[in-house]
């Protein structure tokens, strides 16, 4: 033996792992035609030191010299699983099976890849081989079960994962894969007693303890989680996972607290890649205090675990782009995934909420197609359960009578759904139809929320309901058609509509995509908002004849006076924006700084919460330096809620894309500073281009990058249009088609009565 394989071996003997690796590596540099038992030492030392890179090229250097070693093959197999290299590792074990078939770790993990690959019925066929030559391995029959989960087999699956919990009562991950199945049944009572039955079996264990936690939360269930919670709390103070889940618990109503708890989480164990995230992802939502301050701690923290990316999972991959998004790291963010990858697992977990993201990293009409997809992915993944459990429904109305409309959204409220949506309730037609409404949201009435209660037939208000539960209480109902204006945001339940508790189903207002369900028949538009090419809706659009929204005059009012232009008080052009970071792109402030470095004397005023962080103010200066924008140019309005004023401090607004402004841009026309806009293919890209032309001023709604530089400029240069523009857009706005209120509701209830009630 060498000297350098007799190291190595010494430092294994002592426990010293990364001193044999370097010696083993040293080693075969050295002399690449070693025996194979180093190859095997090293690929394997590495596979349990975490380095599953280096695993995998060293297996692969083994391999060009013994290209029919189990050994080498398999620990290769599971390094390039580690990396998420699926196809890699499956060729890999795949190649390993045939060299030795009866090797069962090999077959198992071969197995474990089609798993990971979701070839539900190829791993059925390799862990039923297993499970016949050993049936009371539990782990095998687990696995079996999760092959048959992968199929929709549930109850065979249940049956698999009872056998491996009766041969093997300590197997945890077969108890949790149990209570998963039967809480994706919605079967709660089921879930709650097989996880009694599994601490029963297993006193303390605090992953059993955990999963009831969160059984109880996710059904809805808050405040017996929190008292479950507290419980253990009690008894086991030092427990790094009570400390999570109430920190997740908590946060909902006092985010200072609950990320006190999050950061004990953390402390009790630091190596838990999801505690980091969680209190990131609390961080980041913390609108308290300074918001720029705590969303800077959130990056910070989150660059600490961009380098574990073995460790990501749908969930880590969605906090990070998040944060990053929300700080303006473009690079940090692509560091994360890709598009395609991103959002396909995104919507493949379930997670619509990240979906939202992935609008405005659209380039090309290949990317349109892709994210449709991955609505559809996300859609099929709700619809296929839910066509497993069908509601109960009541027996048909009589012919005749109102027609019957629900409104389901947890918006309707003090929030900008609420705003626009308000017309409809101000001016229901009574005389045609019975208005119900339903909610989900989990804070306190408001004044907006009675008064649109003082206007319908029902407000059905239902914070702790399960989904499946919602959708057969709006079944009772018996509603004609039922509108969604939520999407998936906080506290809305998207899935309620995968369901079909009415016989019409459409979404307006809260989503500026097509969801991604076939339930839904239809999304509201308007001439402008439709996409010229249908192909880019899942859903049929549903025509109104001028404006798919109009101004709520409880929200919309004078309260906030009109200024004097900017420019008369400051002697330049300030451009700005007040839209959501999660719009900003390297083209869109590349674009904004090249509108600035046109304009001599110009600045750019960014009226945003985040502009009191320092990455975020960094990363924005940084983009405008590129185009020859010096800092001082660039001002930050650090704002969140009251910013309304600040509008005045602004001449001419510059929207993002493709992802356009909505709100944001119905507030700078009502505040009279005129829009620049870049109109493209998809509904996304024209929500702005809608209420300019309804606003009097669509010629600054254009179609190429050149055009919105140009009409920017020229703006800017035409101070006599500019001054008109500021004293007459309130007044076009509330005397054209987004002001005039009733005649939207009377044009909506029209547009609903045909569709439901077609002529002959």
């Amino acid at each position: 033996m060498s000297d350098r394989l007799a190291a190595a071996q010494a430092a294994l003997n002592g426990g010293r792992r990364d001193e044999a690796i370097g010696h083993l590596i040293a080693a075969i540099g050295d002399d690449p035609a070693r025996p194979v038992q180093v190859y095997r030492t090293l690929t394997v030392q590495l596979y349990q030191a975490g380095r599953y890179e280096e695993g995998a090229a060293f297996g692969a250097k083994g391999l060009e010299r013994f290209p029919r070693d189990f050994d080498l093959l398999n620990v290769r197999g599971v390094n390039l699983r580690k990396l998420k290299r699926l196809p890699e590792a499956l060729a890999a074990l795949e190649m390993a099976t045939r060299v030795a078939p009866k090797n069962l770790g090999g077959l198992q993990n071969y197995g474990n890849v089609l798993l990971d690959l979701n070839e539900g019925a190829k791993a059925e066929g390799v862990f039923s081989r297993l499970v016949r030559i050993d049936p009371r391995n539990g782990e095998y029959q687990r696995q079996l079960g999760r092959a048959l989960h992968k199929q929709n087999k549930l109850e065979p699956a249940l049956v698999r994962f009872r056998q491996a919990v009766t041969v093997q009562p300590g197997l945890i991950d077969a108890w949790l894969d149990m209570v998963g199945i039967l809480g994706e049944e919605h079967r709660t009572a089921d879930a709650e007693a097989q996880l009694d039955r599994a601490i029963a079996a297993n006193p303390g264990n605090a992953r059993l303890l955990e999963g009831k936690t969160m059984v109880l939360r996710r059904t809805g269930q808050a405040a017996r989680a929190e008292a479950f919670a507290r419980e253990v709390l009690a008894a086991q103070p030092d427990a790094a996972w009570v400390h999570h889940q109430l920190g997740i618990m908590v946060s909902e109503q006092d985010r200072a607290a609950g990320n006190v708890l999050l950061r004990r989480a953390i402390a009790l164990d630091p190596a838990r890649i999801e505690y980091v995230t969680a209190l990131i992802e609390s961080l980041e939502r913390t609108r308290s205090g300074d918001e720029g301050g705590h969303i800077e701690e959130g990056y910070q923290l989150a660059k600490t675990i961009l380098h574990r990316s073995a460790e990501f999972t749908e969930s880590v991959t969605k906090i990070l782009c998040e944060i990053m998004i929300r700080v303006c790291d473009f690079d940090g963010l692509d560091q994360v995934g890709d598009f395609r990858t991103l959002g396909r697992g995104w919507a493949g977990s379930g997670r619509h909420t990240a979906l939202l993201k992935q609008l405005a990293r659209v380039r090309t009409d290949e990317d349109r197609r892709e994210l449709l997809e991955q609505h559809r992915i996300w859609g099929r993944g709700v619809e296929v359960p839910a066509s497993r459990r069908p509601i109960k429904r009541p027996p048909p109305r009589p012919p005749g009578g109102k027609v019957r409309l629900g409104f389901m959204s947890s918006d309707l409220r003090q929030h900008p759904v609420g705003y626009f949506a308000l017309p409809l309730f101000d001016h229901v037609d009574h005389e045609r139809f019975e208005v119900f409404v339903y909610s989900f949201y989990t804070g306190q009435e408001d004044a907006a929320q009675r008064h649109i209660t003082e206007r319908v037939t029902a407000y059905r208000w239902w914070p702790d309901i399960s989904v499946a539960g919602a959708a057969e209480k709006i079944a009772e109902d018996q509603l004609d058609m039922l509108i969604e204006l939520g999407g998936s945001t906080h506290m809305n339940k998207l899935e309620v509509m995968a369901y079909k508790p009415a016989p019409v189903q459409a979404s307006w207002l809260g989503y500026p995509h097509s969801a991604g369900l076939e339930a839904i028949d239809y999304l509201v538009c308007d001439p402008i908002t439709v996409p010229p090419e249908r192909e880019l809706l899942v859903e049929k659009p549903l025509m109104m004849p001028k404006s798919w929204i109009a101004l709520g005059s409880r929200f919309f009012s004078n309260t906030v006076e009109i200024k004097e232009a900017p420019e008369l008080r400051n002697g330049f052009i300030t451009y700005g924006t007040a839209n959501n970071p999660h719009k900003y792109t390297r083209e869109v402030l590349q674009t904004w700084a090249r509108v600035v470095a046109a304009t001599p004397g110009s600045k750019f005023a960014f009226i945003r919460p985040e502009g009191s962080g320092e990455s975020f103010r960094a990363n924005i200066l940084r983009q405008f330096a590129a185009e020859g924008v010096s800092a001082d140019r660039v001002i930050f309005h650090v704002i969140r809620g009251a910013h309304m004023p600040f509008y005045n401090e602004v001449d001419i607004t510059l929207d993002p894309f493709p992802l356009t402004g909505g709100t944001t841009t119905a507030e700078t026309l009502w505040m009279g500073v005129p829009l620049i806009s870049l109109i493209g293919p998809a509904f996304y890209e024209r929500l702005s281009a809608s209420i300019m032309t309804n606003s009097g001023i669509g010629d600054l709604a254009v179609n190429t990058l050149d055009d919105y530089l140009a009409a920017a400029v020229a703006l800017a240069g035409n101070r006599e249009r500019r001054l008109e523009l500021r004293g007459s857009l309130r007044d076009r706005m509330r005397n054209g088609p987004l002001g005039q209120t009733d005649q939207f509701a009377r044009d909506f209830y029209d547009m609903i009565y045909r569709t439901v009630r077609p002529a002959g």
